[in-house]
Parts: structure tokens; sequence; C-alpha cells
């Protein structure tokens, strides 16, 4: 038989490569009870201990979730069988040694929470945010790796993911960090798909929807799904290139999930309790538009302190105003750019996420870029004892968006428009893939806007925490808004129980009546004037009788002490944002053609 050398030369690599590849493999025998079995190879190894560890982090969160939790029943052989010692260093790594330059562990990860940051496996599907399902080895970080998705034929599952498919149930992915960013969903799914001319170079789009309700809904529900992948499209001029031609939806709306979004490099996570049919397809659709923009924004647009993720370490960084706030601006507004939403609906939708940023008493305490630092301490974080976040923390979500709002009406008064600046960021740093730092945003609007501009925002709003005269911009599209001054404002969250006892809800915002008068969380108010509070009036119907100024008689316990104070009624700071047709007033021809041209009005 005739050989060709170039053939076994071909070979020769192969057979080198594969050994340089990391195989896993996962199976749910025991789904019905939330547990899978994972086995995990790591061949070519130099001498000495290897230390496996088990993620404390996830790609798009910043807090700690220490995943080691729901792992048991660890082993660990060499490439013949032969057991090794394990020791436990720290609780999430393990340290195997005595190997013979191959190693393979096997564990049972529990795993009960479908969402975008933990995995969920049961009878319905096995949804597997990477982290929490699969430990790994931090010096093999290049190496390729392989990863077989044992999955229940019996239950008609079938493999959706971002990463390359290799053969039957073998995906791969080139390193570490994409496999960690590759969120998996396994189940009896729908597909839909379209593909867009991204200048010449096909882009697929495809979304996979787990759910218990028919092919119509989905039918339907992708219809809005293109819309907004079109509308954001837009925003930039283009779509990314992804890595393998294909960006994937992972949507799971089904009972036993848990609401979420979690961006990744080609795909994003969708989960939600509610199916299409209950109120989904009007409900989680904003999800879809948050998370899609976040292809550009955060993932390719990319935070230089994000880089490169840590699994090990809670992540922080200063730009997430920008990174997440400016994408939740883009949320709704993109709904209401593709005729999801109306621009009354989009409008008057501002008006609690503008209350909760300005009424808040959190920026004395912290400008966007603090805020942004809290996020290993609020991002799905957990902790037992109680924090006063109410009065000093505002969600850099809301405080992105609405200076992300200011900014582009802002930018709009001197002619331009946050669209183009966001294409400029994508075409300097995220079609590049330069990581930007919080100094590089700032040249970047000088560039796009002027010195004095560029610096006026990032000086007034970014750096300090000062308010955007939002009047004035809102007034350009033909938007008002107001403060309602002449109702009572009590300042406290107060919950009437069906025994007439008014139970203080959270702790009282700085400034505010009730917290001047001493009042805080826990607090049961009794009465007021010495009239007994009753479960047949909510406690705010009982403050809009009194007016701006009254001062009330309060009696209240604490910790079952009986105590009294006087609260005095302020004007209530709430706004109220709606288009000025609203109110009976009429834009002028030059406000109506800036509001079309600010939502792409037609």
């Amino acid at each position: 038989m005739k050989i060709n050398i170039l053939s076994l030369l071909f070979l020769a690599i192969s057979f080198g490569l594969q050994g340089q590849t990391n195989q896993y493999s996962i199976s749910f025998e025991n789904a019905e009870h939330h547990e899978a079995e994972i086995t995990a190879t790591f061949p070519s190894l130099n001498p000495g201990v290897l230390s496996v560890r088990m993620g404390r982090s996830s790609p798009g969160r910043y807090a700690l979730h220490e995943f080691a939790k729901n792992v048991y029943n660890f082993k660990a052989t060499d490439s013949k069988g032969k057991a090794l010692d394990v020791s436990r260093p720290n609780p999430y790594q393990w340290d195997v040694s005595g190997h013979d330059g191959e190693v393979k562990i096997s564990y049972t990860l529990f795993a009960n929470r479908g969402d975008g940051t933990y995995a969920q496996i049961d009878e319905t599907h096995a949804h597997l945010n990477i982290p929490a399902t699969f430990m790994y080895v931090d010096h093999l970080s290049n190496r390729k790796i392989e990863v077989d998705f044992k999955v229940r034929e019996d239950l008609n599952w079938r493999v959706a993911t971002q990463m390359p498919q290799v053969l039957g149930t073998t995906y791969t992915a080139p390193n570490l960090q994409y496999f960690m960013d590759s969120p998996t969903e396994i189940s009896n799914y729908g597909i839909r798909q379209f593909t867009v001319d991204n200048n010449g170079t096909p882009q697929n789009i495809q979304f996979v929807l787990h759910h218990n309700g028919t092919e119509a809904e989905l039918d339907t529900y992708f219809e809005q799904v293109k819309k907004v992948v079109l509308a954001e499209m837009e925003v930039f001029g283009e779509l990314p290139n992804y890595d393998y031609g294909t960006y994937t939806f992972l949507a799971c709306y089904i009972p036993n999930a848990s609401g979420d979004g979690m961006e990744h490099r080609n795909s994003t996570i969708l989960t939600d309790k509610e199916g299409l049919a209950e109120g989904g397809m009007k409900n989680n659709i904003g999800t879809v538009a948050h998370e899609f923009f976040h292809g550009w924004n955060v993932e390719r647009i990319r935070p230089k302190a994000l880089e490169p993720f840590n699994f090990a370490e809670a992540n922080m960084s200063g730009e997430l105003w920008f990174a997440e706030g400016f994408t939740s601006y883009y949320t709704n507004f993109i709904l209401c750019r593709a005729g999801i939403i109306t621009p009354k609906e989009y409008v008057e939708g501002l008006t609690g996420t503008f209350n909760y940023v300005w009424n808040s008493p959190a920026r004395q305490f912290f400008n966007p870029i603090e805020m942004s630092y809290q996020a290993p301490f609020v991002d799905a974080a957990t902790s037992v004892d109680p924090v006063n976040r109410e009065n000093t923390f505002i969600s850099y979500y809301s405080y992105g968006s609405v200076l992300g709002l200011a900014l582009d009406l802002s930018l709009r008064q001197n002619g331009l428009n946050l669209d183009d600046f966001m294409k400029l960021v994508w075409q300097t740093y995220g079609k590049k893939e330069v990581p930007y730092t919080l100094s590089d945003l700032r040249q970047t609007l000088v560039q796009y806007a002027g010195k004095e501009f560029g610096n006026g925002f990032f000086d007034s709003y970014i750096y300090k925490s000062d308010m955007p005269d939002y009047a004035a911009l809102f007034a350009s599209v033909g938007v008002v808004l107001k403060q309602a001054k002449g109702k009572p404002y009590f300042g406290a969250s107060v919950n009437v129980n069906q025994f007439g006892a008014g139970i203080i809800q959270r702790n009282t915002p700085i400034g505010s009546p009730a917290y001047t008068a001493g009042l805080d969380s826990g607090d049961v108010i009794t009465a007021i004037n010495n009239v007994p509070l009753t479960a047949a009036l909510s406690f705010n119907d009982i403050i809009d009788q009194f007016k701006v100024g009254d001062t009330l008689k309060v009696a209240y316990t604490r910790f079952g002490i009986p105590k009294s104070t006087t609260v005095v009624l302020t004007g209530n700071p709430a706004y109220s944002i709606q288009l000025i047709e609203k109110d009976g007033g009429k834009p002028t021809k030059q406000v109506l053609k800036n509001r079309k041209s600010w939502l792409k009005l037609d």
C-alpha cells in the first residue's frame, strides 16, 4: 500500500494537538434529582501537583458565587486508572498528586437554578452555565477543550451552544476563556433563524427556545426578535463578525426557570418563569434587546478592567455605568424604534428609573464610577447582614441609563447624537477588540463632540454626581417633566397588614420626613393623629388626606416598645414624564422633527 508522506505528517500533527486537548464529558442519568456526572481528562502534564479548581465567578457577573458548594463525590486517577491522592488547600480547589503525566477526574454536580449564572438539571432540560458546571486547571487555560454532552435521548434532548460542533454531541472551544463563556442548553427545544448580510459577510442569527408553548407563539415572538436585531444593527452600522458566523439566543421560558438574562460573546441566556402566552411575549422582549446590545457593548467594546476575566475572584470595573447603563438606555429605546412599544409607552416608561436615580440620597456618597465599583456586592451577590443600599447605592444599570438619555438629548441639541458616538466607540475599540479605559471613553467623547462638551459631561456627571437639566432636554423633543410638589410626602414605604399594623418595609431615605422624625425599617405604625390604622385604607391613601406642611403625630412600636414622634409632610419629590400632547400641548414643527429623529419615527 502506498503511503502519502503529507498524510502521515497531518496525522502526526493531529495526534499531537489531541494530546494537548483537555477532554470533558457530562451525563444526566439522575436528572430527576438534579445531578450530573462529569469527567475531565488533562493529558501531557508536567510532573508535580495538579491543581483543579471550581470557578468562583462567571462572565457577565461581577460577584462571587462559589460554585464549588454544589460539587461532591470527587475522584482522581492516572492514565492507568490508579487512584491518586487528593488534598484540599481551600474550599474551591483540589490538589492531585502522584500522577503519571495524565489526570482524569470525576465528580457529581447538583444543579437546580435555571438562569444566567447557575446550572439546572432536571427531566425538562440540562441548562448549563459553564463555570457553574465544569472544573478547570488555570495554567492549562490556553489548551483546546472538547466536551461530550451525553444527552438524554429518551427525552429527545439536543445541544445548543455557541461552541462549534466536532461530531455528534461533542463540541469544542479554542481555550478556557471561550469555554467558560459558552452557556449550553440541552433540551427538546424549538429553533428559528435568519441570515443577515453584514458588509458582505453572512451572519446567522438563531433563536433557540425551550418552552411549553406552541410553534405559532415561537413564530410570532421570533418576528419581534428579528426587529430588535435589525434595529440594534442600525445603531452601530453593522453586526459584529461572530467567531463562527452565528449568534445564538438560548431562551428558557419555563415554570422551573428563574428570570434572568446574561450576555456572552456569541450568545446570550434568556430565562423566565412565564411562557409566551402568559405574558412572556411582552415582558421578555426587553431582555432580548438588552442582551443582544451587549454583543457590541461589553463583549467587544470591553472595559480593560474585565480583561482577562478572572474566574477565581470578584471582577470590578468602574465603567459599568457605560457598559451596562448605556445598554439599559438602549433597551426600551430600541423597542420603541422597532415599533414594539409606542412612543407614549417609551416616554412614560422612563418615569420609574428617573425617580429612582434622581431622588436617591446615594448621589451624595458615590458618583457613577463608584456605583460601578459596588457591582461585586450587588450583582446577584448575597449577604445575611442588613445593608443601607436605599441610601448609599444606585444601580449602575439605572444611573447609566438616565445619563445615556441625557447625553443623547444633549448631543442632539448640538446636531449630534448618541448613535454616532456609539459607532465611533465601536470603530475605535470594539471592532478592533482593544479594551478601553475610562480615560479612553472621555477622550472619544471629546473627539466626537468637542473638548468643552466632552470634558464638561465627564466632569459634571461621571466624576461628580450633578443632575443634567432634564426639563430643557425633554422640552427639545416635546416631553414634559414635572414634580408632584403639591402632593404630601411621608417618606417611608409602609404596608398596612390585616391587623391595622403599618410596617415600614425598608430603610427610610435620608432627608425624608420619616427619616428626620427618626422612623426606621421594621418600625410598626399603629396610629396617626390618634386615629388607628386600618386594613381598609392603604398607607398612601391615609397620607393623601393631609396637605404639604401638615404635622402628624405618629404612634408606633419598635422592638415591641410603644413610641411616638411627629412627622412634617413635605412636597412629593417624584417626577412625572409624559408627551406634551397628554397635557393638551402641541409641539412645534421643530420639536416634532427633533422627536421623530430621536425615536426614528416615520
